[in-house]
């Protein structure tokens, strides 16, 4: 049996003349990641399942080879700007729990909480029962198997639950591990196709003329905002190595580099595999094919490559549910220690120092979203309520540079530390392309997103009745 903290001590720092605590930590989580760590958690938050299958779905809104890959270069610049935002407000507000912190310190903390409470149900919920489903798919494929896909797919989330209960450490080791094997993965195909492509034997030409194959319109900027929707997913996750800021050594220099060093390199990576994508199938070929990395490894090292990526699927999805179940549940520890969620979420085991009762709520839901089958559904849900909140948390950044103005002007002198590039222009442009993918969302799937937001104003009276709860004062003993 797990052995927990005791509610009210688990905020008492196990070593209070510690030098290294981080400013704004919930003492208590154990500060054990490097650079190298947190750098593997930001590509490990992004790099899932999405680059070896997404592509097709651009290619079918997009024909040409330059508007392919510009869409994936623009999502880049996106996810970049947005690494910026975030490494600002990670050097602003070292705290666990990331975009909820920032959202509750900037605007209120009830909005904070729903930012919580959707990523609870939707957003990760959503992406890790899918991504354990495309692991079962996989797994089974390559196992020859013949059982139901949930069997799997629940076994992998069972796996890396036990394993993040085991600490930080622990957990960080594996998810480090999976990543180096992720870029492998993506490089062979880049690699691979390359080779292939080098020998010049029976390798289709794509036509790099003309840009467009109509002529520039709203109708054209239309399919192109559309095609940037499978584009933005694929470059998503980002963000959720700032819940564990923390648990990251100097977690004002080292996370707000991680940001940008893992950014950058999965653009390079993304930009790289399409590029092959595109060269060795062309676009009409790139379109009518549902698994494009697994067709590029078959026409350049035959069966062979097809199994080999097929193991590196497998790995990659591993490798996205083990980050998730390592950052995911440290925002709901987070929202526990302030009262908004039962306490119980805010214990911590005594031998890891991990928030086990988190991570196995983290699993749970995603557990019962694989079992109800309902993954799919959701998933459809995650990019109007992500891009919704990366919008607001945007926002966050206008609010503290507002104050900081605010403190000169009442002759404060504002810490140092890193800032955005182009504020407020690059901020504005993100905060814009953030809304435009929200209401172009909506207006594409008005069902699913009607859901979405039931499901967030839901979270208000959740979040009135545990507030008041932890505003009540205690009885007396």
């Amino acid at each position: 049996m797990a052995h927990f903290l005791p509610e009210d001590n688990h905020a008492r720092p196990a070593n209070p003349g510690a030098p290294d605590a981080p400013a704004g930590s919930i003492a208590g989580l154990a500060a054990r990641l490097g650079l190298f760590d947190a750098t593997m958690m930001v590509m490990g938050g992004i790099v899932g399942s999405g680059i070896f299958i997404n592509p097709y779905v651009v290619a079918t809104l997009v024909h040409t080879p330059a508007l392919i890959l510009g869409a994936w270069i623009a999502g880049g610049v996106l996810a970049l700007i947005g690494a910026f935002i975030y490494a600002e407000l990670a050097d602003r507000m070292p705290k666990v729990g990331g975009q909820y912190a920032y959202l509750g310190e900037a605007f209120h903390p009830m909005l904070g909480f729903l930012y919580g409470w959707v990523y609870l149900l939707v957003i990760g919920a959503g992406g890790t029962a899918a991504v354990a489903v495309t692991f079962a798919k996989y797994f089974r494929q390559l196992a020859h198997l013949e059982i139901p896909e949930n069997i799997p797919a629940v076994a992998v989330v069972l796996g890396f639950v036990v394993i993040n209960c085991l600490g930080v450490r622990v957990g960080s080791g594996v998810q480090s591990l999976l990543m180096i094997l992720r870029i492998l993965a993506v490089a062979l195909i880049a690699g691979g196709g390359a080779w292939f492509l080098a020998r010049g034997s029976g390798a289709p030409h794509a036509a790099w003329h003309p840009v467009s194959d109509q002529p520039i319109s709203f109708g054209l900027l239309s399919i192109f905002g559309a095609s940037m929707i499978p584009v933005v997913f694929s470059y998503g996750g980002w963000q959720t190595a700032n819940f564990i800021a923390s648990e990251i050594r100097e977690p004002r220099k080292n996370l707000p580099r991680a940001l940008l060093l893992g950014v950058l390199g999965v653009i390079a990576l993304y930009v790289s595999v399409n590029f092959i994508y595109v060269q060795m199938l062309t676009p009409a070929g790139l379109a009518s094919t549902a698994t494009p990395a697994s067709e590029v490894m078959h026409r350049a090292m035959g069966d062979f490559g097809a199994n080999l990526i097929a193991i590196a699927i497998v790995i990659s999805t591993m490798g996205f549910l083990s980050q998730a179940m390592l950052t995911c549940p440290r925002l709901y520890f987070a929202m526990a220690d302030d009262g908004v969620l039962p306490a119980f979420l805010a214990r911590l085991s005594v031998r890891s120092r991990s928030p086990v009762a988190a991570i196995m709520l983290q699993g749970s839901v995603t557990i019962v979203v694989v079992l109800l089958g309902t993954y799919e559904q959701i998933l459809s849900y995650v990019i109007v309520m992500d891009w919704l909140f990366f919008c607001l948390t945007a926002g966050c950044l206008f609010v503290f540079r507002r104050r900081d103005r605010r403190s000169r002007d009442g002759h404060g002198v504002p810490e140092a530390g890193f800032r955005v590039p182009g504020h407020p222009w690059t901020t504005g442009v993100f905060t814009a392309a953030a809304g435009l993918i929200v209401l172009n969302t909506i207006y594409k799937y008005p069902r699913n997103a009607g859901v979405a937001v039931c499901i967030l104003f839901a979270g208000i009276p959740f979040y009135l009745v545990m507030r008041g709860r932890a505003r009540r004062p205690a009885g007396p003993a």
